[in-house]
């Protein structure tokens, strides 16, 4: 008897709103590698576009769920079928040699327990980003704090073992990447994941860093992460929302 291939190791959750314009360029990477990636979820936050659409069209599982990428990836990562787990925002695009980087952190993984992130690259030419991203990089090696813009490749058990990613409204990335590091090694995959630069043309490249950087402050001093998305998306709607999923989950 024919012994049946192994499953592809790897489910992809990707959080989205409003991403009908962006998220077909991130499917359509992730589809080349059918050997490395079981399942593909995109979990869609109450999104206004075709968003939902063009990820069935692709061929992932859509999810719906409320808005908030904490609530999100707890909604996706909660029906991965693999053993381990990706977490991407639908905005982000892989870099050149992203598929063989994983299945190399996914091998060393199995003998070591480690949790992976790729480096920053925000798709915008002004030079004081290239400041910022080194600033995401150092931080990351040195603190052990990648955040989710980052992506984030860990086991499933490892995922599980530590509670899970929370349904905040905002700092989830933070608040995970914490408690995994009392647990795990967060590694760099030596690659650049590209983000849209939209939020940085809009803010200003210091406005948002120092906004960024005031958010973190307030966070660890103990301000509700309620309060703060309320403070970073101008309104109590956020704050409603959370409150929303909160009663869901």
């Amino acid at each position: 008897m024919l012994e049946q291939p192994p499953s592809p190791p790897l489910s992809v959750v990707i959080a989205a709103r409003n991403e009908a314009d962006r998220l077909p360029a991130l499917l359509a990477q992730l589809a080349t590698a059918p050997a490395l990636i079981r399942e593909v979820l995109v979990v869609d936050g109450e999104s206004s576009d075709a968003t939902a659409r063009v990820a069935t069209l692709a061929g992932a599982t859509v999810l719906r769920t409320s808005a908030g990428r904490g609530h999100q990836f707890a909604c996706g990562a909660a029906r991965v079928l693999s053993p381990w787990l990706l977490l991407l925002h639908a905005d982000t695009r892989l870099p050149p040699g992203w598929a063989l980087a994983l299945e190399r952190a996914i091998a060393a993984g199995g003998r070591h327990r480690c949790a992976w992130y790729f480096e920053l690259a925000i798709a915008a030419p002004d030079p004081a980003l290239r400041l910022v991203e080194l600033a995401v990089r150092l931080r990351s090696r040195w603190w052990q704090r990648p955040y989710g813009d980052q992506g984030l490749l860990l086991p499933l058990d490892l995922y599980r073992a530590i509670g899970g990613i929370r349904p905040l409204p905002l700092m989830e990335d933070l608040e995970l990447v914490e408690r995994l590091n009392r647990r795990a090694r967060l590694c760099s995959l030596r690659l650049a994941l590209r983000v849209d630069g939209r939020r940085w043309r809009r803010r200003g490249v210091w406005q948002t860093t120092l906004t960024n950087l005031a958010l973190r402050r307030a966070w660890r001093r103990g301000v509700p992460a309620e309060e703060l998305a309320a403070r970073y998306y101008g309104g109590p709607v956020v704050q409603g929302a959370y409150q929303k999923a909160q009663r869901r989950s």
